[in-house]
């Protein structure tokens, strides 16, 4: 039986999940440098789901160099709107911004996760969820992100699916942990048969 799995990832929220679902984890950050990845990336033309997908696989392979034989687990969230990739806020002005393109709209947050060992991939999956926005004004837009904590909005996107954010919905269709930024039952289940 597997005794504990390496997370390259600082996430908090990743962590939680992990914890929350018995699988015992220990955090070692990639430290990656998202940006040049996903810029070189949409240079290419690569859809979100690509984007997600190699990002995830780039953190996971690059921690489980240095930790042999051990499994490390990589994950990464988008969200895509009509095509359009849309990143972590990295201001207060930024995520308004956001919540206006969002605004009145459908789109899908899609997170990856990627398993590797001693430097190579040994398994993946994406998830999307369906979220629609309600029509907001301004002032609501403000409001809502005059309520979120700075460690809030820079953690989980522009919103927290398990607290205030769930109120900017009017649908939400997918699973509230691939949300979260990891799709944890795929993981448990490949888990479970690892040998």
């Amino acid at each position: 039986m597997l005794d504990k799995i390496i997370l390259a990832s600082k996430s908090k929220v990743r962590k939680e999940i992990l914890v929350k679902h018995n699988i015992s984890c220990e955090v070692k950050p990639s430290n990656v440098d998202e940006d040049v990845v996903k810029d070189t990336l949409i240079g290419e033309s690569a859809t979100p789901e690509t984007i997600s997908k190699n990002l995830a696989e780039l953190k996971a392979n690059k921690v489980s160099l240095s930790q042999k034989d051990k499994l490390v687990l990589g994950a990464d969230s988008v969200l895509d709107l009509n095509g359009e990739l849309i990143s972590k806020p990295e201001s207060r002005e930024e995520a308004l911004i956001i919540l206006r393109k969002l605004n009145g709209k459908k789109h899908y947050l899609i997170s990856s996760v990627c398993i590797s060992k001693n430097g190579t991939m040994i398994w993946n999956y994406t998830d999307r969820a369906e979220l629609t926005m309600k029509s907001f004004s301004e002032n609501n837009l403000k409001d809502y992100l005059s309520k979120i904590s700075d460690e809030a909005l820079y953690a989980y996107n522009v919103y927290q699916i398990e607290g205030e954010g769930r109120n900017l919905f009017s649908n939400i269709v997918g699973d509230e942990d691939t949300i979260m930024g990891l799709p944890v039952f795929k993981i448990k289940e490949y888990l479970k048969n690892y040998q």
